[in-house]
Protein backbone atom coordinates (compact mmCIF):
# COMPACT_ATOMS: atom_id res chain seq x y z
CA UNK A 1 0.00 0.00 0.00
CA UNK A 2 1.13 3.23 -1.56
CA UNK A 3 1.63 7.19 0.99
CA UNK A 4 -1.34 8.11 -1.39
CA UNK A 5 -3.45 4.84 -0.42
CA UNK A 6 -2.94 5.56 2.75
CA UNK A 7 -3.84 9.04 3.18
CA UNK A 8 -6.94 7.86 1.39
CA UNK A 9 -7.61 5.27 3.65
CA UNK A 10 -7.43 7.46 6.80
CA UNK A 11 -9.31 10.34 5.34
CA UNK A 12 -12.33 8.42 4.13
CA UNK A 13 -12.24 6.78 7.96
CA UNK A 14 -12.56 9.71 9.39
CA UNK A 15 -15.56 11.34 8.89
CA UNK A 16 -17.59 7.75 9.75
CA UNK A 17 -16.37 9.35 13.56
CA UNK A 18 -17.14 12.25 15.51
CA UNK A 19 -13.70 13.66 14.53
CA UNK A 20 -13.99 16.66 12.57
CA UNK A 21 -11.83 15.60 9.01
CA UNK A 22 -10.14 19.13 9.32
CA UNK A 23 -8.59 18.34 12.61
CA UNK A 24 -6.65 15.43 10.83
CA UNK A 25 -5.42 17.80 7.90
CA UNK A 26 -3.86 20.42 10.84
CA UNK A 27 -1.81 17.17 12.03
CA UNK A 28 -0.24 16.60 9.19
CA UNK A 29 2.41 18.87 8.80
CA UNK A 30 3.76 17.77 5.88
CA UNK A 31 2.85 20.02 2.33
CA UNK A 32 2.86 17.31 0.32
CA UNK A 33 -0.27 15.78 2.34
CA UNK A 34 -2.80 18.84 1.06
CA UNK A 35 -2.01 18.69 -2.25
CA UNK A 36 -2.73 14.42 -2.20
CA UNK A 37 -6.13 14.94 -0.44
CA UNK A 38 -6.75 17.55 -3.25
CA UNK A 39 -5.92 15.39 -6.03
CA UNK A 40 -8.18 12.56 -3.99
CA UNK A 41 -10.98 15.29 -4.18
CA UNK A 42 -10.66 16.42 -7.48
CA UNK A 43 -10.86 12.53 -9.36
CA UNK A 44 -12.97 10.99 -7.28
CA UNK A 45 -16.89 10.93 -6.94
CA UNK A 46 -17.76 11.83 -3.38
CA UNK A 47 -21.19 10.08 -2.28
CA UNK A 48 -23.62 11.93 0.17
CA UNK A 49 -23.49 11.08 3.71
CA UNK A 50 -19.26 10.40 3.57
CA UNK A 51 -19.16 14.12 5.28
CA UNK A 52 -20.69 14.78 8.76
CA UNK A 53 -22.88 17.22 7.61
CA UNK A 54 -26.02 15.65 6.44
CA UNK A 55 -28.67 17.21 4.63
CA UNK A 56 -30.60 14.23 3.73
CA UNK A 57 -32.44 11.81 4.83
CA UNK A 58 -35.48 9.12 4.30
CA UNK A 59 -37.58 7.85 7.20
CA UNK A 60 -41.20 6.50 7.10
CA UNK A 61 -43.62 8.09 9.34
CA UNK A 62 -46.93 6.47 10.58
CA UNK A 63 -49.61 7.98 12.24
CA UNK A 64 -51.51 6.28 14.93
CA UNK A 65 -54.70 4.55 14.22
CA UNK A 66 -58.19 5.67 15.94
CA UNK A 67 -59.03 3.62 18.77
CA UNK A 68 -62.49 0.95 18.31
CA UNK A 69 -65.86 1.71 19.69
CA UNK A 70 -67.02 -0.54 22.35
CA UNK A 71 -70.04 -2.67 22.64
CA UNK A 72 -71.72 -2.39 26.04
CA UNK A 73 -75.31 -2.42 27.68
CA UNK A 74 -76.03 -0.10 30.74
CA UNK A 75 -76.44 -2.73 33.82
CA UNK A 76 -77.79 -0.50 37.14
CA UNK A 77 -80.01 -2.09 39.83
CA UNK A 78 -83.46 -0.54 39.34
CA UNK A 79 -82.59 0.42 35.79
CA UNK A 80 -84.69 -1.96 33.40
CA UNK A 81 -83.08 -2.15 29.96
CA UNK A 82 -80.89 0.10 30.55
CA UNK A 83 -80.12 0.02 26.38
CA UNK A 84 -76.35 0.25 24.62
CA UNK A 85 -73.54 2.44 26.29
CA UNK A 86 -70.92 1.65 24.22
CA UNK A 87 -68.18 4.59 24.04
CA UNK A 88 -66.19 6.07 20.91
CA UNK A 89 -62.63 5.15 20.24
CA UNK A 90 -59.82 8.00 21.02
CA UNK A 91 -58.33 9.85 17.73
CA UNK A 92 -54.60 8.61 17.25
CA UNK A 93 -51.61 10.61 17.41
CA UNK A 94 -50.54 12.63 14.37
CA UNK A 95 -47.08 12.84 13.46
CA UNK A 96 -46.25 16.86 13.24
CA UNK A 97 -43.10 18.21 12.20
CA UNK A 98 -41.37 21.38 14.44
CA UNK A 99 -38.47 23.68 13.66
CA UNK A 100 -36.11 23.57 16.31
CA UNK A 101 -33.42 26.42 16.16
CA UNK A 102 -30.57 24.64 18.23
CA UNK A 103 -30.29 21.69 15.05
CA UNK A 104 -28.40 22.59 12.39
CA UNK A 105 -27.83 19.29 10.74
CA UNK A 106 -30.38 16.10 9.69
CA UNK A 107 -27.89 13.52 11.61
CA UNK A 108 -30.59 12.33 14.25
CA UNK A 109 -32.58 10.75 11.54
CA UNK A 110 -28.74 8.63 10.25
CA UNK A 111 -29.80 6.23 13.63
CA UNK A 112 -33.78 6.63 13.85
CA UNK A 113 -35.76 5.92 10.23
CA UNK A 114 -39.29 5.15 11.58
CA UNK A 115 -41.74 6.93 13.93
CA UNK A 116 -44.66 5.77 14.70
CA UNK A 117 -47.69 7.66 16.73
CA UNK A 118 -49.81 5.96 19.46
CA UNK A 119 -53.20 4.57 19.10
CA UNK A 120 -55.88 6.37 20.36
CA UNK A 121 -57.47 4.01 23.38
CA UNK A 122 -60.64 2.18 22.32
CA UNK A 123 -63.90 3.20 24.06
CA UNK A 124 -65.48 2.07 27.16
CA UNK A 125 -68.78 1.28 28.96
CA UNK A 126 -71.22 4.03 30.80
CA UNK A 127 -70.51 6.31 27.11
CA UNK A 128 -66.97 7.14 28.13
CA UNK A 129 -64.76 7.78 25.31
CA UNK A 130 -61.45 6.75 24.87
CA UNK A 131 -58.32 8.99 25.17
CA UNK A 132 -56.48 10.29 22.24
CA UNK A 133 -53.56 9.87 21.48
CA UNK A 134 -50.58 13.01 22.06
CA UNK A 135 -49.13 13.78 18.84
CA UNK A 136 -45.62 12.79 17.77
CA UNK A 137 -43.33 15.96 17.57
CA UNK A 138 -40.35 15.87 15.23
CA UNK A 139 -37.79 18.35 15.48
CA UNK A 140 -36.23 19.46 12.23
CA UNK A 141 -33.57 22.31 11.61
CA UNK A 142 -35.02 25.56 10.10
CA UNK A 143 -35.40 25.54 6.47
CA UNK A 144 -36.04 21.33 6.26
CA UNK A 145 -37.98 20.32 3.11
CA UNK A 146 -40.84 17.72 3.67
CA UNK A 147 -41.09 15.53 0.73
CA UNK A 148 -43.22 12.54 -0.40
CA UNK A 149 -40.45 10.25 -1.13
CA UNK A 150 -42.23 8.02 -3.84
CA UNK A 151 -43.06 11.60 -5.85
CA UNK A 152 -40.71 13.37 -4.46
CA UNK A 153 -43.78 16.21 -4.34
CA UNK A 154 -43.21 18.74 -1.32
CA UNK A 155 -45.25 18.47 2.03
CA UNK A 156 -44.22 21.19 3.82
CA UNK A 157 -41.38 23.28 4.01
CA UNK A 158 -40.53 23.98 8.03
CA UNK A 159 -39.29 27.19 7.44
CA UNK A 160 -41.64 28.88 10.27
CA UNK A 161 -40.96 29.10 14.37
CA UNK A 162 -43.61 28.77 16.74
CA UNK A 163 -45.85 26.63 13.83
CA UNK A 164 -46.56 22.78 13.35
CA UNK A 165 -46.94 21.24 10.18
CA UNK A 166 -48.93 18.13 10.63
CA UNK A 167 -47.34 15.33 8.10
CA UNK A 168 -49.90 12.40 8.80
CA UNK A 169 -52.90 12.31 10.24
CA UNK A 170 -54.12 9.97 12.81
CA UNK A 171 -56.77 7.80 12.44
CA UNK A 172 -60.70 9.18 13.96
CA UNK A 173 -61.88 6.67 16.68
CA UNK A 174 -64.59 4.05 15.77
CA UNK A 175 -68.23 4.78 17.18
CA UNK A 176 -69.45 3.06 20.11
CA UNK A 177 -72.71 1.02 19.96
CA UNK A 178 -74.28 3.69 21.35
CA UNK A 179 -74.48 5.58 17.87
CA UNK A 180 -76.57 2.26 16.76
CA UNK A 181 -79.59 1.87 18.48
CA UNK A 182 -82.93 2.48 16.58
CA UNK A 183 -86.58 2.05 17.27
CA UNK A 184 -86.62 -0.87 15.68
CA UNK A 185 -82.35 -2.34 16.66
CA UNK A 186 -82.75 -1.65 20.20
CA UNK A 187 -79.70 -4.04 21.02
CA UNK A 188 -76.65 -3.24 18.41
CA UNK A 189 -74.43 -5.56 19.49
CA UNK A 190 -71.43 -4.51 17.14
CA UNK A 191 -69.47 -1.10 16.91
CA UNK A 192 -67.32 0.57 14.42
CA UNK A 193 -63.70 0.24 14.64
CA UNK A 194 -60.86 3.20 14.41
CA UNK A 195 -59.67 4.28 11.16
CA UNK A 196 -55.92 3.81 10.69
CA UNK A 197 -53.88 6.62 10.70
CA UNK A 198 -51.94 7.88 7.79
CA UNK A 199 -48.26 5.89 6.48
CA UNK A 200 -45.92 7.00 4.41
CA UNK A 201 -42.16 7.70 3.50
CA UNK A 202 -40.59 10.77 3.11
CA UNK A 203 -37.49 12.36 2.19
CA UNK A 204 -36.44 15.35 4.61
CA UNK A 205 -33.61 17.74 2.50
CA UNK A 206 -32.20 20.75 4.84
CA UNK A 207 -32.12 23.92 2.53
CA UNK A 208 -30.70 26.96 5.33
CA UNK A 209 -32.27 29.76 5.09
CA UNK A 210 -29.65 32.90 3.89
CA UNK A 211 -30.03 35.91 2.16
CA UNK A 212 -26.72 36.35 0.03
CA UNK A 213 -25.02 32.58 -0.90
CA UNK A 214 -21.12 32.75 -1.39
CA UNK A 215 -20.10 30.23 -4.49
CA UNK A 216 -16.47 30.38 -6.35
CA UNK A 217 -13.70 28.00 -6.54
CA UNK A 218 -11.95 26.38 -3.56
CA UNK A 219 -9.03 28.00 -2.36
CA UNK A 220 -10.07 31.86 -3.32
CA UNK A 221 -10.90 33.45 -0.09
CA UNK A 222 -14.42 32.48 0.60
CA UNK A 223 -13.79 31.54 4.27
CA UNK A 224 -11.72 34.58 4.91
CA UNK A 225 -14.21 36.67 3.21
CA UNK A 226 -17.37 35.03 5.64
CA UNK A 227 -15.01 35.19 8.49
CA UNK A 228 -14.64 39.11 8.28
CA UNK A 229 -17.73 40.35 7.82
CA UNK A 230 -19.33 38.09 10.71
CA UNK A 231 -18.55 35.99 13.48
CA UNK A 232 -18.92 32.69 11.72
CA UNK A 233 -15.18 30.99 12.46
CA UNK A 234 -14.78 28.69 9.10
CA UNK A 235 -11.90 26.32 8.94
CA UNK A 236 -9.24 28.33 6.76
CA UNK A 237 -5.53 27.40 5.53
CA UNK A 238 -4.04 27.92 1.91
CA UNK A 239 -5.28 24.46 0.61
CA UNK A 240 -8.41 22.98 -0.98
CA UNK A 241 -11.31 22.24 0.16
CA UNK A 242 -10.67 23.45 3.57
CA UNK A 243 -14.58 23.95 4.09
CA UNK A 244 -16.27 20.87 3.73
CA UNK A 245 -19.62 21.57 5.31
CA UNK A 246 -21.63 25.08 5.11
CA UNK A 247 -20.89 28.08 7.23
CA UNK A 248 -23.71 30.83 7.88
CA UNK A 249 -22.47 33.99 9.49
CA UNK A 250 -24.67 37.20 10.18
CA UNK A 251 -23.70 40.60 8.61
CA UNK A 252 -24.45 43.61 10.91
CA UNK A 253 -24.65 46.82 8.98
CA UNK A 254 -24.25 50.33 10.94
CA UNK A 255 -28.03 51.17 10.60
CA UNK A 256 -28.51 48.59 12.59
CA UNK A 257 -30.01 46.11 9.93
CA UNK A 258 -28.29 42.66 8.93
CA UNK A 259 -28.77 39.31 6.53
CA UNK A 260 -27.30 36.08 6.74
CA UNK A 261 -24.95 34.73 4.53
CA UNK A 262 -23.80 31.44 3.73
CA UNK A 263 -20.46 29.83 3.04
CA UNK A 264 -21.14 26.57 0.93
CA UNK A 265 -17.76 24.05 0.14
CA UNK A 266 -16.33 24.87 -3.25
CA UNK A 267 -16.73 23.88 -6.77
CA UNK A 268 -15.08 22.25 -9.42
CA UNK A 269 -15.20 21.80 -13.01
CA UNK A 270 -17.31 18.56 -12.99
CA UNK A 271 -19.48 19.13 -10.23
CA UNK A 272 -22.48 18.20 -11.71
CA UNK A 273 -21.00 14.75 -12.42
CA UNK A 274 -19.82 13.94 -8.72
CA UNK A 275 -16.54 15.62 -8.71
CA UNK A 276 -14.87 16.89 -6.00
CA UNK A 277 -17.77 17.26 -3.11
CA UNK A 278 -20.55 17.53 -6.60
CA UNK A 279 -23.59 19.89 -6.06
CA UNK A 280 -24.78 18.01 -2.88
CA UNK A 281 -24.53 21.50 -1.17
CA UNK A 282 -25.59 23.63 -3.99
CA UNK A 283 -28.57 23.20 -2.70
CA UNK A 284 -28.45 25.44 0.83
CA UNK A 285 -28.09 28.17 -1.78
CA UNK A 286 -31.40 27.83 -3.72
CA UNK A 287 -33.14 29.88 -1.04
CA UNK A 288 -30.70 32.44 -1.29
CA UNK A 289 -31.76 35.92 -2.55
CA UNK A 290 -28.43 37.53 -4.15
CA UNK A 291 -25.47 35.23 -4.93
CA UNK A 292 -21.52 37.08 -4.64
CA UNK A 293 -19.20 35.03 -6.86
CA UNK A 294 -15.48 34.85 -5.87
CA UNK A 295 -12.87 34.86 -7.81
CA UNK A 296 -9.13 34.66 -7.46
CA UNK A 297 -8.53 37.54 -9.88
CA UNK A 298 -4.81 36.88 -9.89
CA UNK A 299 -5.20 33.61 -10.89
CA UNK A 300 -2.62 32.24 -8.45
CA UNK A 301 -3.26 28.97 -8.54
CA UNK A 302 -2.06 28.66 -12.54
CA UNK A 303 -6.08 29.28 -13.61
CA UNK A 304 -7.54 31.47 -15.96
CA UNK A 305 -9.57 33.79 -13.39
CA UNK A 306 -11.97 34.29 -16.62
CA UNK A 307 -12.48 30.58 -17.34
CA UNK A 308 -13.22 30.11 -13.26
CA UNK A 309 -16.22 32.74 -13.66
CA UNK A 310 -17.52 31.15 -16.53
CA UNK A 311 -16.86 26.95 -14.94
CA UNK A 312 -18.76 28.19 -12.07
CA UNK A 313 -21.94 29.73 -13.57
CA UNK A 314 -22.15 26.49 -15.89
CA UNK A 315 -22.07 24.44 -12.92
CA UNK A 316 -25.12 26.33 -11.47
CA UNK A 317 -27.02 26.24 -14.13
CA UNK A 318 -26.42 22.93 -14.24
CA UNK A 319 -27.74 22.29 -10.95
CA UNK A 320 -30.55 24.42 -11.06
CA UNK A 321 -31.58 27.04 -14.26
CA UNK A 322 -33.08 29.31 -11.60
CA UNK A 323 -29.67 29.64 -10.06
CA UNK A 324 -28.31 31.35 -13.12
CA UNK A 325 -31.12 33.85 -12.89
CA UNK A 326 -30.14 34.72 -9.28
CA UNK A 327 -28.68 38.34 -8.81
CA UNK A 328 -25.31 37.94 -8.86
CA UNK A 329 -21.89 40.24 -7.86
CA UNK A 330 -18.75 39.48 -8.24
CA UNK A 331 -16.13 40.02 -5.54
CA UNK A 332 -12.38 39.88 -7.43
CA UNK A 333 -10.51 38.77 -4.13
CA UNK A 334 -6.16 38.57 -3.86
CA UNK A 335 -6.35 41.59 -6.15
CA UNK A 336 -2.93 42.51 -5.04
CA UNK A 337 -1.41 39.68 -6.51
CA UNK A 338 -3.38 40.60 -9.44
CA UNK A 339 -1.42 43.14 -12.51
CA UNK A 340 -3.43 45.95 -12.98
CA UNK A 341 -3.93 44.27 -16.42
CA UNK A 342 -5.59 41.06 -15.05
CA UNK A 343 -8.15 43.52 -13.02
CA UNK A 344 -8.85 45.85 -16.04
CA UNK A 345 -9.63 42.55 -18.23
CA UNK A 346 -11.76 40.20 -15.69
CA UNK A 347 -13.58 43.37 -15.06
CA UNK A 348 -14.47 44.86 -18.33
CA UNK A 349 -15.42 40.67 -18.68
CA UNK A 350 -17.37 40.50 -16.00
CA UNK A 351 -19.02 44.08 -16.94
CA UNK A 352 -19.98 43.05 -20.19
CA UNK A 353 -22.13 39.80 -19.32
CA UNK A 354 -24.09 42.51 -16.90
CA UNK A 355 -22.47 42.32 -13.66
CA UNK A 356 -21.00 44.37 -11.13
CA UNK A 357 -17.45 43.94 -9.57
CA UNK A 358 -15.40 44.68 -6.45
CA UNK A 359 -11.99 44.64 -5.70
CA UNK A 360 -11.08 43.09 -2.45
CA UNK A 361 -8.67 41.96 -0.51
CA UNK A 362 -10.77 39.64 2.31
CA UNK A 363 -8.04 39.55 5.00
CA UNK A 364 -7.10 43.07 5.42
CA UNK A 365 -10.73 43.90 4.56
CA UNK A 366 -10.13 46.33 1.54
CA UNK A 367 -12.64 47.16 -0.23
CA UNK A 368 -14.77 44.83 1.65
CA UNK A 369 -17.02 47.16 3.23
CA UNK A 370 -18.12 48.87 -0.27
CA UNK A 371 -19.25 45.40 -1.54
CA UNK A 372 -21.67 45.17 2.00
CA UNK A 373 -22.93 48.69 0.96
CA UNK A 374 -23.65 46.97 -2.66
CA UNK A 375 -24.89 43.81 -1.06
CA UNK A 376 -27.36 45.46 1.82
CA UNK A 377 -28.30 48.56 -1.02
CA UNK A 378 -29.58 45.03 -3.36
CA UNK A 379 -30.68 43.20 -0.46
CA UNK A 380 -33.45 46.06 0.01
CA UNK A 381 -35.00 45.43 -3.62
CA UNK A 382 -35.58 41.85 -3.78
CA UNK A 383 -38.06 39.37 -2.52
CA UNK A 384 -38.07 37.73 0.79
CA UNK A 385 -36.49 34.60 1.18
CA UNK A 386 -38.01 31.73 -0.65
CA UNK A 387 -40.31 29.57 0.80
CA UNK A 388 -41.71 26.59 -1.08
CA UNK A 389 -45.73 26.28 -1.39
CA UNK A 390 -47.25 22.36 -0.56
CA UNK A 391 -47.57 19.74 -3.70
CA UNK A 392 -48.26 17.50 -1.94
CA UNK A 393 -51.67 16.22 -1.73
CA UNK A 394 -52.90 13.79 0.79
CA UNK A 395 -54.32 10.77 0.15
CA UNK A 396 -56.37 10.74 3.41
CA UNK A 397 -59.06 7.67 4.30
CA UNK A 398 -61.59 10.05 3.33
CA UNK A 399 -60.36 10.73 -0.15
CA UNK A 400 -62.99 9.64 -2.98
CA UNK A 401 -60.62 6.87 -4.21
CA UNK A 402 -61.11 5.30 -0.73
CA UNK A 403 -65.28 4.97 -1.25
CA UNK A 404 -64.59 3.22 -5.14
CA UNK A 405 -66.05 -0.57 -4.90
CA UNK A 406 -64.60 -2.98 -7.35
CA UNK A 407 -67.08 -6.36 -8.35
CA UNK A 408 -65.44 -8.76 -10.24
CA UNK A 409 -66.14 -11.87 -11.45
CA UNK A 410 -62.97 -14.80 -11.69
CA UNK A 411 -63.78 -18.82 -11.82
CA UNK A 412 -67.49 -18.99 -11.23
CA UNK A 413 -67.02 -16.43 -7.58
CA UNK A 414 -68.22 -12.56 -7.26
CA UNK A 415 -65.19 -10.57 -5.49
CA UNK A 416 -66.21 -7.25 -3.78
CA UNK A 417 -63.48 -5.18 -3.06
CA UNK A 418 -62.67 -1.60 -1.90
CA UNK A 419 -61.62 0.20 1.86
CA UNK A 420 -64.66 1.47 2.22
CA UNK A 421 -65.86 -2.02 2.11
CA UNK A 422 -62.85 -3.43 4.50
CA UNK A 423 -63.93 -0.67 7.00
CA UNK A 424 -67.19 -1.74 7.30
CA UNK A 425 -66.87 -5.67 7.44
CA UNK A 426 -64.20 -4.55 10.41
CA UNK A 427 -67.39 -3.39 12.45
CA UNK A 428 -69.68 -6.40 11.92
CA UNK A 429 -70.38 -8.91 14.67
CA UNK A 430 -71.44 -12.05 12.27
CA UNK A 431 -72.50 -14.11 15.62
CA UNK A 432 -75.86 -10.81 15.59
CA UNK A 433 -78.55 -11.30 13.56
CA UNK A 434 -79.06 -7.31 13.42
CA UNK A 435 -75.51 -7.19 12.79
CA UNK A 436 -75.97 -8.94 9.75
CA UNK A 437 -78.77 -6.68 8.41
CA UNK A 438 -76.92 -3.54 9.41
CA UNK A 439 -73.65 -5.03 7.18
CA UNK A 440 -76.48 -5.92 4.15
CA UNK A 441 -77.67 -2.26 4.49
CA UNK A 442 -74.89 -0.78 3.83
CA UNK A 443 -73.97 -2.94 1.01
CA UNK A 444 -77.28 -1.88 -0.82
CA UNK A 445 -76.50 1.80 0.51
CA UNK A 446 -72.72 1.77 -1.17
CA UNK A 447 -74.54 -0.01 -4.44
CA UNK A 448 -72.70 -3.23 -4.10
CA UNK A 449 -76.03 -5.25 -4.31
CA UNK A 450 -76.28 -3.50 -7.80
CA UNK A 451 -72.83 -3.97 -8.88
CA UNK A 452 -73.58 -7.40 -8.12
CA UNK A 453 -76.57 -7.83 -10.48
CA UNK A 454 -75.09 -5.98 -12.81
CA UNK A 455 -72.27 -8.59 -13.32
CA UNK A 456 -74.74 -11.47 -13.43
CA UNK A 457 -75.41 -12.88 -9.51
CA UNK A 458 -77.93 -15.54 -9.24
CA UNK A 459 -79.33 -16.83 -6.14
CA UNK A 460 -76.81 -19.53 -4.41
CA UNK A 461 -73.68 -18.34 -6.10
CA UNK A 462 -70.82 -17.30 -3.84
CA UNK A 463 -69.58 -13.88 -2.98
CA UNK A 464 -66.27 -13.40 -1.90
CA UNK A 465 -66.62 -9.56 0.38
CA UNK A 466 -62.89 -9.21 1.50
CA UNK A 467 -61.87 -12.66 1.96
CA UNK A 468 -65.30 -13.43 3.62
CA UNK A 469 -67.58 -16.15 1.81
CA UNK A 470 -71.29 -15.28 1.48
CA UNK A 471 -74.09 -17.22 -0.72
CA UNK A 472 -75.81 -14.66 -2.12
CA UNK A 473 -80.18 -14.24 -1.48
CA UNK A 474 -82.16 -11.83 -3.10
Amino acid sequence: MNALEKIKKRFVFIPQTNICATSFYKSLRSKIIPRALFILFKNEKREEGDFLFIDVAKIKVKAGDGGNGAVSFHREKYVAAGGPDGGDGGKGGNVVFRVDSSLSTLADFRYKRKYVAKNGENGKGKRASGKSAEDLVIRVPKGTLVKDAETGKIIADVSKENKEFVIAKGGKGGYGNMHFATPTRQVPRFSKPGLKGEEMEIQLELKLLADVGLVGFPNVGKSTLISVVSHAKPVIANYHFTTITPVLGVVRMQEGSSFVIADIPGLIEGAGEGLGLGHQFLRHIERCRLLIHVVDVSGSEGRNPIEDFNTINEELIKFNLELSKRPMIVAMNKCDLATEEQIKEFKSYVKLNGYESFEIMAPIRYGVDSLLKKVQETLTNLPPIKVYEAEYIPNTLEANDDNEIKVEKVNGKYYVEGKRIERLIGSINFDDYESLQYFQKKLMDFGAIDMLHKEGVQEGDTVNICDVEFEFFN
